[in-house]
């Protein structure tokens, strides 16, 4: 009888010994691309202490991390600015994370020159409805046609008709194509012109095709802010102080990188795709600095002005209300 109760005993501590020891797991998803891997190196590779979380990465494009983001399964993930507006009953924005496009961003590509007014009509490659550079393309077209999501095959609710049409607006047709897959898709004329993300922005050139226009350079022509193009989304569910905590640390991680610039790039070259060191250091320079340390007044500004623009161009159904942590 003591023997057992003794053993009993024993068990209780192990467990509790278990428990006290186990960490919090916290799935992050986030792009195969170097601005991403740069800036989550030390989180991916032990270079900072996480104290009581573990995170384990997944690495998929941004059109998947938007949908996947409607059901809530990764604790942390990279989303577009434009997919948030339909997430934020689920999810807050980290305060850091944020991929800016500073007088330039998601470019229009065609293999033969073209205006905007040329591109009625004509077919462009989308890299994802729920993308922010296809909200950009459509405040730029000022096609204020429905955009229609579907998700897990059911289509998210749809704006009502607002403002009156304008007679500058053109009109396209759309196909959704694999961001990464756009260029050859447009170079091989499947389509008549590309919208391109990441890191074609630097190596469009390559495959002879001509820049159409940079969104991100419209839009500061246009606003005078830069273009928020995504950010890290923290699931609400963590709590206050998880979600401080856990955006404390995304934050350590991406000043680890910078501090850490040679280290952090040589992990991030291997998402590089077609960039050689040289164009991966730049493109990690657009998209990894003072902004993603801290989206800041202005930073938070354009977010707000870009999300309020696709509400009252009848893109967006709903005003967006907008939580930052930390």
């Amino acid at each position: 009888m003591c023997m057992r109760a003794f053993e009993d005993a024993r068990e209780s501590e192990r467990k509790f010994a278990k428990m006290t020891t186990e960490k919090t797991l916290i799935r992050v998803g986030h792009s195969p691309d170097p601005d991403d891997a740069f800036m989550f190196h030390a989180l991916a590779n032990d270079k900072i202490d996480s104290g009581p979380y573990q995170f384990v990465h997944e690495l998929v494009d941004i059109e998947t991390l938007n949908r996947r983001a409607f059901t809530g399964e990764l604790e942390l993930t990279a989303v577009s600015l434009h997919g948030y507006a339909y997430l934020t009953d689920r999810y807050a924005l980290c305060a850091c994370g944020a991929s800016m496009g500073d007088g330039y961003g998601p470019m229009v590509v065609a293999k033969t020159p073209m205006t905007r007014e040329d591109l009625a009509g004509k077919t462009i490659a989308i890299p994802g409805t729920l993308t922010t550079a296809n909200l950009a393309l459509r405040l730029w077209l000022k096609d204020r046609r429905p955009i229609e999501h579907k998700v897990a095959g059911v289509v998210l609710p749809q704006p009502a008709a607002r403002g009156a049409a304008v007679s500058d607006s053109v009109h396209p047709n759309y196909v959704v194509v694999e961001f990464d897959q756009i260029l050859e898709f447009v170079a091989a004329g499947k389509a008549d012109a590309g919208l391109i993300i990441h890191e074609g922005q630097l190596t469009y050139g390559n495959q002879g095709l001509h820049l159409v226009r940079d969104l991100g350079e419209w839009w500061m022509e246009d606003t005078g802010l830069p273009l928020p193009l995504g950010g890290n989304a923290i699931r609400k569910d963590l709590g206050a102080e998880g979600m401080k905590e856990v955006t404390r640390l995304l934050k350590e991680s991406i000043e680890y990188g910078l501090k850490h610039r040679g280290e952090a790039l040589g992990h991030a070259l291997q998402y590089g795709r077609d960039l050689d060191r040289s164009q991966a250091d730049k493109f990690v320079g657009m998209y990894v600095n003072d902004w993603t340390i801290d989206f800041g007044e202005r930073g938070r500004k354009a977010v707000a002005t870009l999300l309020q623009r696709g509400y009252e161009e009848g893109l967006l159904p709903n005003p967006v209300e907008l939580e930052f942590i930390g």
